[in-house]
């Protein structure tokens, strides 16, 4: 019997079975049956708390717009984990399953975790469907910055290449957001200015942070992120380092030797000289402007 035969019977045995993977690829199942369910090669634990509004599902490339609501009481789905953003962008999916016979199930959502609330011990999920994407704005703008990501497809830079990262064990951190570590001679301060922390063992490991400033200080190197990292981190724990990019064709040039795969503008005239007009003697040529 198929899943429409059972329903269409009029005495159905329906639960909803829920998987979430995490950017990192933990697979978490939960159902909201009062007892586990397995299929796919997931166990789906009941006693969650989670339930979901009513999907809005429609035609065309309208997003699918819901919610999920559950109590923080799963041992795999910790207030913990979701304030440190390990469920952030989490890729989802949402079973209608008979729980009597398990074969016949149907995916009623697949999507991802939007954002994500918590408040008296229960969170809030925006659910987003996968036309979430189409209403993004595409194709490339046209600035003097460059538009790729240091180290992506566009950009090409390998940042495991000698001198683009390094590891280090934190010495002390404030607030999860300031670090010092050990003087890190081989590269010059600032050299990590605008680029990215990984941490890489403790309890915050797999979390990144952008780096905001990166100085020597007392003999010591600093570094501070522009949001903390929103998990416990320890002395000792250790981190990857990565070169930063102010997204300047100069920078591109002298500190990547990339300038071949910059993906910006520089010679796009500013606004100021979309505002110029003719005077005598000052010849409107589009150059640069002395004087």
């Amino acid at each position: 019997m198929s899943l429409a035969e059972h329903l269409a019977t009029g005495a159905t045995t329906i639960a909803r079975a829920w998987e979430v993977t995490r950017a990192d690829g933990l697979r978490l199942g939960f159902t909201d049956h009062d007892r586990d369910l397995a299929f796919e090669g997931v166990e789906f634990r009941a006693g969650a708390g989670l339930s979901a509004r009513a999907l809005e599902q429609v035609t065309g490339l309208a997003v699918d717009n819901s919610e999920a609501v559950g109590a923080l009481r799963d041992a795999g789905l910790t207030e913990r984990d979701i304030m440190a953003g390990r469920y952030d962008g989490a890729c989802l999916r949402i079973w209608e399953v008979n729980w009597a016979d398990t074969a016949q199930r149907r995916v009623i959502f697949r999507g991802s975790l939007g954002e994500i609330t918590r408040a008296g011990g229960a969170f809030r999920a925006e659910l987003r469907g996968l036309s979430e994407p189409l209403g993004q704005q595409g194709g490339r703008v046209y600035h003097a910055a460059c538009a790729a990501v240091l180290g992506d497809g566009a950009c090409k830079v390998d940042l495991d290449a000698p001198g683009y990262s390094a590891q280090a064990q934190i010495v002390s951190v404030t607030g999860g957001q300031d670090f010092t570590f050990a003087p890190l001679d081989a590269v010059a301060q600032g050299w990590f200015a605008q680029g990215r922390l990984v941490v890489l063992d403790g309890q915050a490991a797999g979390l990144v942070g952008h780096i905001r400033e990166d100085r020597d200080a007392g003999g010591m190197r600093r570094i501070a992120l522009w949001d903390a990292i929103r998990a416990t981190l320890a002395v000792g724990d250790l981190v990857r380092l990565e070169v930063g990019c102010d997204k300047q064709a100069e920078t591109c040039r002298l500190k990547f030797d990339n300038l071949l795969n910059f993906r910006g503008f520089p010679d796009i005239p500013g606004e100021d000289w979309l505002m110029a007009y003719p005077k005598a003697g000052q010849p409107n040529d589009g150059g640069a402007r002395r004087g």
